[in-house]
């Protein structure tokens, strides 16, 4: 199977955040499935450590190179996925999480995610929940 992992998923992941729950550890770390994470992610990081947020302390740059080194495949942004958010329907205000929603569609891919919003989009969307630690 192959998943494109939203940006607190990732982030929860590289850093083995105990809100990554023991679904969604199993599903990026069983060997069978492909793993993806979306340029738009590493730009949202960056972004949202500039605004100095709590939930976003780590570098874009060293969060790309962990990324890489474990295997994880990058989606660049391109214009079919900026052009396919016209069909999303306006559940999400976050545009980070409407791209990302799109690029999964576009892609064929199915975006995990913990945010229930996002989970209620139409198409190849899973939600896995939060670790209840």
């Amino acid at each position: 199977m192959k998943y494109l992992l939203d940006t607190h998923l990732l982030i929860w992941a590289v850093t083995a955040d105990r809100r990554l729950s023991t679904t969604a550890s199993a599903l990026i770390t069983d060997p069978a499935n492909e793993i993806f994470f979306s340029v738009l992610s590493l730009w949202e990081i960056a972004i949202k450590r500039g605004q100095n947020r709590k939930d976003f302390l780590y570098e874009a740059r060293s969060v790309r190179r962990e990324l890489l080194d474990n295997g994880y495949q990058e989606i660049p942004i391109l214009s079919q996925h900026v052009v396919a958010i016209d069909a999303l329907p306006p559940l999400h205000k976050d545009p980070f999480d409407r791209l990302l929603v799109a690029q999964a569609m576009v892609e064929g891919i199915t975006l995990l995610t913990s945010d229930a919003i996002v989970a209620k989009y139409p198409g190849p969307v899973q939600q896995v929940n939060l670790s209840s630690f």
